[in-house]
């Protein structure tokens, strides 16, 4: 099953008036009933800024908190550090929130991100101590189209269990083989094409399960963001 969400079809967001807007693939619990939780996969936004702008100190509890820096630069501040750090393009925030931890960010005009909430096991990373770093895009480096973040032998890892999120660049057509036990969420930064016959533009989203191949078709050279978490996870989630 493919399922696809147009980013008019997405959760829409805003803060502070508007100056810092997002499309939500995956919203809030309430949000939307098309763009709901599933797998240890809470939360997925993607925010862009039309001016600077920040977001105020916010409280984070149990979730693991990924922001990927896709355009342009942020800075974050939180309690755990005590002092705002500036992140550029290609940099990764991690934050495992544990029993608590604060937090705040600033976006630079025409800077974008991603934005990640995955589940842990919330019955046991409510207890643990909070956690933070950050990464260099120089850590990530591209092989065979892919650019992988968290995974096997990856520079980031996770609690979330079996959980791959890697970058895919195409030019020309490709595939990848899939396996049932796994959900893939696949966000498309840049770029168009065909995947398994259904068009796809910049901005779209998709929800794949129970496929065995994914069979990309480009027509202008893509970016997509790619994400691979359980069917089932070995705990119970919060959704």
């Amino acid at each position: 099953m493919i399922e696809l969400l147009k980013k008019n079809e997405q959760v829409y967001g805003e803060f502070n008036g508007g100056e810092i807007y997002e499309n939500k693939p995956i919203g809030f619990p309430g949000e939307s009933s098309s763009s709901k939780a599933y797998s240890n996969l809470f939360y997925w936004a993607h925010a862009s800024a039309k001016v600077d702008s920040t977001i105020g100190l916010h409280p984070h509890k149990g979730f693991e908190i990924m922001t990927f820096v896709l355009n342009g630069s942020i800075k974050h501040y939180d309690t755990l550090i005590d002092k705002w750090i500036e992140l550029e393009k290609g940099d990764i925030q991690l934050i495992q929130s544990g029993s608590g931890i604060s937090h705040s960010e600033f976006m630079k005009k025409d800077s974008s991100i991603f934005q990640i909430w995955f589940d842990p096991n919330l019955s046991k990373t409510m207890y643990q101590e909070p956690k933070y770093e950050d990464f260099k895009a120089k850590k990530f480096k591209t092989i065979n189209h892919k650019k992988l973040f968290v995974g096997k032998n990856a520079p980031i890892k996770i609690e979330s269990e079996n959980v791959e999120i890697y970058e895919l660049f195409l030019d020309d057509n490709y595939k990848i083989k899939l396996d049932k036990n796994f959900y893939y969420s696949i966000y498309l930064i840049n770029g168009s094409a065909y995947l398994n016959d259904i068009k796809l533009e910049a901005n779209d989203f998709i929800k794949v399960q129970n496929e065995t191949v994914l069979d990309f078709q480009i027509e202008d050279s893509c970016c997509f963001f790619i994400i691979s978490s359980p069917i089932k996870t070995t705990y119970k989630t919060y959704i």
